[in-house]
């Protein structure tokens, strides 16, 4: 009965497929620890926030302040009003069309150059300027602030109201934009954060395999399998 049994158990153990790739790589991972797919993120996010800081192009901000001075008989109040209301024409062609021949950049891309913020408090406009450089970014603030000055004062007989500039912007020495070791924190985050959510959703593949009980080979002629192993 050994004999025949062993004889049965050739054929099918020769029929059985070569592993493939992606067998290895399961067992593979089955070798690994439980926590493997959180460290493989965690580095890949680290990597790639890195790279996105290394390879991204600096930026860099200057504002200059702006303050609107009631004249005689005027209200502080009505400075405040219109201290908003000209916050919001900063981007107005007239005012772009005077800044443009300084900075040297069009009127469209200025636009998106430059805004303003306005305070709720004080009769006060700060003019951001951005570029890739330093001395254009300052001077991008600079000269929109001076074309909105001089646009505001042209009305100033009828408004009330006369603008001035409080302080030019300087020279920004360091770039807005996040550093490459921001950059690598956020990733390196992002990646945790995958990680964590893909340890959640994992099935326990080895819980799940020490449960299965292999099933008794049949034995030859139909026999149960207990006479064919006497």
């Amino acid at each position: 009965m050994t004999t025949d049994t062993a004889v049965a158990a050739a054929p099918a153990a020769a029929q059985r497929p070569e592993p493939g790739p992606m067998d290895l790589i399961l067992a593979l991972g089955r070798r690994l620890p439980s926590w493997w797919p959180l460290a493989l993120c965690l580095l890949l996010g680290t990597l790639a926030g890195l790279g996105y800081g290394a390879m991204k192009t600096p930026n860099y901000t200057a504002t200059s302040y702006v303050v609107v001075n009631p004249e005689r008989g005027a209200e502080t109040a009505t400075a405040l009003g219109f201290a908003h209301a000209y916050g919001r024409v900063v981007s107005n062609a007239a005012v772009l069309a005077d800044a443009q021949a300084a900075t040297g950049i069009p009127a469209n891309e200025l636009r998106n150059r430059v805004q303003a913020v306005t305070s709720p408090e004080a009769p006060m406009i700060e003019i951001v300027g951005s570029d890739v450089r330093a001395d254009k970014a300052a001077t991008n603030a600079n000269e929109v602030a001076r074309a909105l000055t001089a646009y505001a004062n042209a009305s100033a007989a009828s408004t009330g109201v006369r603008l001035s500039v409080l302080s030019k912007a300087p020279t920004p020495t360091a770039p807005a934009s996040p550093s490459i070791w921001i950059a690598g924190a956020v990733g390196a985050c992002a990646g945790g954060l995958l990680g964590c959510l893909i340890l959640l959703v994992k099935p326990s593949g080895r819980r799940g395999s020490a449960s299965v009980v292999p099933a008794p080979a049949p034995s030859k002629a139909g026999q149960p399998a207990r006479e064919a192993t006497r």
